[in-house]
Order: C-alpha cells, then structure tokens, then sequence
C-alpha cells in the first residue's frame, strides 16, 4: 500500500488576504486558484521549491468554522516548516514583522522556532540537522 498527505486544509477568513499572507511574506507557491461557485474557490499553496503536501486554503463558510480560524488545534503549533537555512528563513519572518512566538534555538533535532500565521496558527520553521 502507498498513501501520502496531498492537502492539509487551513480555514481562513478570506481567500484573497490568506494568498496574500502565504506568498508574498513565507514566499510560497500559489499552485492553484479555482473559481468553484460565486463564494467557493480551490486555492492550494505551498512552500517554494516543494512537490509535496499543498495548504489548500477554505474561506470559512459557517460560524463554526469561523471560530476554528487561526485555533484548529486548540493552540498546539499546528504545521512544521522544514527550510534548508534557518537564517535566512527567520530574518524573513522578522522582516515581515511576523509573530514569533517563541524565539530561535537550538535541540538535538535542529534549529527552531514557533511563529504565527496572519490568523494565530502555530507554525514551527525547523532546520533539521540533517539538511
């Protein structure tokens, strides 16, 4: 048997604020942006330089998918950055003025740190140690 994850859905307030967030301040890829109705679209980012997993980014469509926004996992960090430099990846967040959570430092795993989305998820930007 083969499987893999092909899309993780992220409930956002807007689509065109969320495509904004994802490309133009973590540079990631828009891969897609389908019209579906007059209030539904297909929209799916990812990192650059990936063919792997997409975010495919859901307007909230119910107010129980309003008050998920930005706590899908009642404030755990919620999606893993793997980058190949830390450094530079970090300096863009603060460029950005991105939240960082918690700080930069070093584990036994790699370096990291927890950031947050425009909407309050919680991201960890790894450099694994052996990248």
């Amino acid at each position: 048997m083969k499987q893999k994850l092909a899309n993780i859905a992220l409930v956002v307030h807007d689509y065109d604020e969320a495509i904004e967030f994802y490309t133009q301040k973590l540079h990631f890829d828009l891969i897609e942006d389908t019209r579906l109705s007059p209030t539904k679209r297909w929209v799916l980012v990812r990192p650059k330089g990936t063919e792997g997993c997409c975010l495919l980014l859901a307007q909230a469509s119910s107010e129980r998918q309003k008050q998920s926004i930005g706590n899908q996992t009642g404030g755990r960090v919620f999606l893993f950055l793997h980058t190949d430099d830390f450094d530079r990846d970090y300096k863009n967040l603060q460029t950005h003025n991105i939240k960082i959570i918690r700080e930069a430092s070093v584990e036994e795993y790699g370096k990291v740190a927890v950031f947050e989305d425009l909407y309050g998820n919680l991201w960890d930007l790894i450099e694994p140690v052996d990248s």
